[in-house]
């Protein structure tokens, strides 16, 4: 469906996209995972056809964004970071405009957009203006401008930013029910986002696209073991190392055991395993195993190992995570409670604003490319 091929994308001497290739199939919900600053609403702009390239490739159902933009941004609905809303319109008068300006058939429109509002659960806020809607009702609208033309991909770009925990389990539920009729792209930093919704994940860091799999094949790759031992530290660690010399082993004293007595961590591949030889090496020695225990290696971790070390050795595949989200309460979330004298039908949509939005569905010119 789509493909991505060698993209790259600078800012003066940065890099915000290093070669970056990926494939996206139909009928899954896809996670975009980095930290911040790591180059993710830089991609989902390129693929959108908001943003050119400096090099590289991106094909929509056989469309080449940058050759053939009308055809391949037809099977595209994107909802930027901010969403482009204008609050003196109503939710109603917002989604007619767009879908005006994305060429939807005039007599399709009011059907397009009540389909939209009813799926974003947005129709009983439809006459109010958007500038008196709480963060989460207005996601809703930004996202129901996405769905409007019934695109075959969903673009998401950290959708829940800024919502508080009641609006993003909202939005999560309201994300899932898009999937069984949309590929679904979702950008975010947050993993705990990425993994409760996606069933695929590709993990970017500093530009480079580091992993690309499912949470299952990326938490089978690796076993973490914790071994408490109460001994002397250098004859264990050389017992461990008999085993197998290329052990990273972590080593914490747990002094509310005990003077000797130590915790050993040592990550090994998931075929592996080696409690029986750590028994039989230790089991004639002055040393005593308090606990042994392996289990697979966290979400978590496996995010702070691919955005933090070198890219050339980690995982040829990845998957989502979980992180913890700070999200910030937004001062509007009771606003849409109120009565509002202000709720008025917006004025007449003038010429030269929808000229403006109808530039969002542009292609950027050739020489656009190192615009920010």
């Amino acid at each position: 469906m789509i493909e991505v091929k060698n993209l790259i994308k600078k800012y003066g001497d940065n890099t915000a996209v290093s070669d970056i290739s990926f494939s996206i199939e139909h009928g899954k919900i896809y996670g975009f995972l980095g930290p911040n600053g790591a180059g993710k609403s830089t991609t989902m702009n390129i693929i959108a056809g908001c943003l050119a390239a400096a090099s590289g490739t991106v094909s929509i159902n056989g469309n080449d964004i940058y050759e053939n933009p009308v055809e391949a941004k037809r099977s595209v609905g994107y909802l930027p970071e901010f969403p482009p809303l204008y609050p003196d319109m109503t939710p109603n008068e917002y989604l007619s405009f767009v879908a005006e300006a994305k060429g939807v058939p005039h007599d399709m429109i009011y059907a397009n957009v009540l389909d939209a509002m009813e799926k974003t659960q947005i129709t009983d806020v439809q006459d109010r203006l958007i500038k008196n809607l709480s963060k989460g009702y207005k996601q809703r609208v930004g996202i129901a401008q996405a769905m409007l033309n019934s695109p075959e991909v969903i673009i998401l770009d950290e959708p829940t930013v800024g919502l508080d925990p009641i609006q993003i389990i909202e939005i999560r539920d309201l994300i899932r029910s898009l999937g069984k009729d949309h590929t679904v792209i979702l950008s975010s930093h947050i993993l705990s986002e990425i993994s409760a919704i996606c069933d695929y994940i590709m993990i970017i860091s500093k530009g480079k696209l580091v992993a690309s799999d499912t949470i299952e094949n990326l938490t089978d790759v690796t076993n973490i073991m914790k071994i408490v031992i109460k001994g002397d530290k250098s004859s264990v660690m050389s017992i461990l190392y008999s085993i197998d010399p290329s052990f990273d082993i972590a080593v914490s004293q747990l002094a509310e055991e005990g003077e000797y007595v130590y915790e050993y961590t040592i990550e090994t591949a998931s075929s592996v395993d080696i409690r029986e030889q750590v028994y039989l090496k230790l089991r004639n020695t002055n040393s005593i195993i308090l606990n042994m225990d392996t289990q697979k290696i966290g979400l978590e971790e496996i995010f702070l190992k691919l955005t933090k070390e070198d890219h050339s050795d980690v995982y040829s595949n990845a998957t989502c995570i979980e992180n913890n989200q700070s999200s910030e309460n937004s001062d509007e979330e009771d606003e849409d409670k109120k009565e509002n004298t202000d709720d008025s039908s917006a004025s007449a949509i003038n010429t030269d604003d929808k000229e403006a939005y109808k530039k969002m569905f542009e292609m950027p010119k050739e020489g656009d490319e190192e615009n920010k």
